[in-house]
């Protein structure tokens, strides 16, 4: 049985307001700021009003074409005019969401050097790296399943399904 724990909305928006302040400690400012769905749109929104920057959204979580695969290949396009891409996301957990879509990216021919990626919570033993994070957990030692302030008005049953889909994070 999973340990849900909740993540209240004021902590939420300590987290977007850390991931601002690491963004403007770095030397490198995106375009756009991309939120990827589902768990990564709130969290890209509030950074959107956080930095003045202006957001977009790729549909990962849908697994629908036009929504989830064909907004990368317009992404990656863009990097290669000169435009940067920050990719949010809620968290980093196992790093397949930010493997997929950097695979992608890399196949529809993105300048590398022109996209990275920022996650509120980022998992060390991740197999991706994010370059912003505004707390980092070792799933090693914290199997909690984080209930985000926009899935809290979820039911249970969606929960336990959401947090049953990889047993390995919460086991």
């Amino acid at each position: 049985m999973p340990v849900f724990t909740p993540i209240p909305h004021d902590e939420f928006v300590n987290q977007v307001h850390a991931l601002a302040a690491a963004l403007v400690r770095d030397d490198w400012t995106p375009s756009f700021i991309i939120g990827i769905g589902r768990g990564g749109l709130a969290p890209a929104v509030y950074l959107s009003h956080a930095t003045g920057l202006p957001m977009l959204s790729v549909d990962h979580s849908s697994q629908v074409e036009d929504f989830s695969d064909a907004p990368l290949i317009r992404l990656a396009a863009r990097t290669r005019e000169g435009e940067r891409l920050l990719f949010v996301d809620d968290i980093n957990d196992t790093g397949a969401t930010i493997g997929k879509l950097r695979a992608a990216l890399a196949t529809a021919g993105a300048a590398r050097d022109s996209i990275r990626f920022a996650t509120l919570l980022d998992n060390k033993r991740s197999a991706e790296q994010v370059e912003y994070r505004a707390e980092v957990i070792d799933r090693q030692t914290r199997k909690d399943w984080f209930v985000f302030p926009w899935e809290a008005v979820a039911p249970q049953s969606s929960l336990d399904a959401d947090a049953a889909e990889v047993p390995e994070r919460i086991a």
